[in-house]
Formats: C-alpha cells, sequence, structure tokens
C-alpha cells in the first residue's frame, strides 16, 4: 500500500457512476446489492451514517456533511435515510448530472473500464495486479460479510472466476466475473 494516498478528496462535487451500465435491469440488479451491502441494520433505509461506514470501509472516505447534503433532497419526509427507491434516484441523478442523458456507447463503455478498474484496485490491496485469497477475505471482512469469515469460502470464490487457475483474480477475470453478476431471488 505504499505509495498511495489514504487521504482521497472527497469525490461527492464529481460522482463516479459506478456499476453504471447499458442495461437497466442488470443495473438495477448491482444497485440493489450495493443497497443491501450498505443497509448495515437490514431496515429498508441507508442513512447517512451507513452510507459514510461504507464508504470509509471501502477507503472512500466522504466528508460527512457534504454527503447529507448531497442526499438530504432524495430521502422522503419522515425517513431517516434512503429507500431503495430513492437510492435509485440518487444514483441517476448523479449519473445524469455528471454525463447528460445522451451519454454515447463509447463514453459508457470507457466509464464502466474505469469503474472496474477503480472497484478492482480497492480489492487489490497491494497493487500488485492481482486479487489474492487473502485481500478478497480482507475487503470481505470490512464490509462485515460473512463470506470473509471463512478461508475455505474465500478460496471457492476464487475459484468460481479463476479462469487460468493461479490460484488469484486478475483484472481481465474481475472484469468477466462483474459482467457476468446477477441476483437471485432479487
Amino acid at each position: 500500500m505504499e505509495g498511495r494516498s489514504h487521504n482521497r478528496p472527497s469525490r461527492l462535487g464529481r460522482p463516479s457512476p459506478s456499476f453504471r451500465l447499458r442495461n437497466q435491469s442488470l443495473d438495477t440488479l448491482r444497485l440493489r446489492r450495493i443497497f443491501d451491502l450498505f443497509d448495515r441494520n437490514g431496515d429498508g433505509e441507508i442513512t447517512v451514517d451507513e452510507l459514510g461506514q461504507a464508504m470509509d470501509a471501502l477507503g472512500l472516505a466522504a466528508d460527512v456533511s457534504e454527503l447529507r447534503s448531497s442526499v438530504a433532497a432524495h430521502i422522503r419526509p419522515g425517513n431517516s435515510g434512503l429507500e431503495f427507491e430513492d437510492f435509485v434516484s440518487l444514483h441517476r441523478s448523479l449519473g445524469e448530472e455528471l454525463f447528460g442523458s445522451d451519454e454515447s456507447a463509447a463514453a459508457a463503455e470507457e466509464v464502466e473500464e474505469s469503474d472496474l478498474s477503480e472497484a478492482f484496485r480497492v480489492f487489490d490491496e497491494d497493487g500488485d495486479g492481482f486479487i489474492s485469497a487473502k485481500e478478497l477475505q480482507t475487503v470481505l471482512g470490512k464490509l462485515g460479510l460473512d463470506e470473509g469469515r471463512s478461508i475455505e469460502r474465500v478460496h471457492q470464490m476464487i475459484c468460481s472466476v479463476d479462469s487460468n487457475h493461479d490460484g488469484r483474480v486478475d483484472f481481465g477475470e474481475f472484469k468477466h466475473m462483474m459482467h457476468g453478476i446477477s441476483v437471485f431471488g432479487a
């Protein structure tokens, strides 16, 4: 991790369109997964505190007051946080604000590649270009996911996408996995 800045500037001023895809149903499924991860207490709402904690766990520190002002307009009156529909609305408004509604296919592919690269770097903690089982376990643990508790389960996850059978995930394998993600029962 040497040479990497842990004090990344907040990106709320220029939000990342993470997981924004041309396929609307896949985009919604991925947003649902993200929403469920951020909703730490499972109450169906993401509070500003939960959103801040999730961003911190991923190394994407954000100023809480800036975060609060950015999401406040999307929280329905009487609610303490974003419901899933509000979260989708926030995601769309940030994407449209950043890219406009007439985004070209080439620009969308470039943005998606950049987002995947950024997501890969979150998992590739040592910056060697590969996600090892230990790195995956560490990130899953930071997110509080049960899968991170068992190294055997983490190895199974790696094996499920490790097409060259070297015991780790490279960017190409990660990208292929992200394009194939589907959520059953969502």
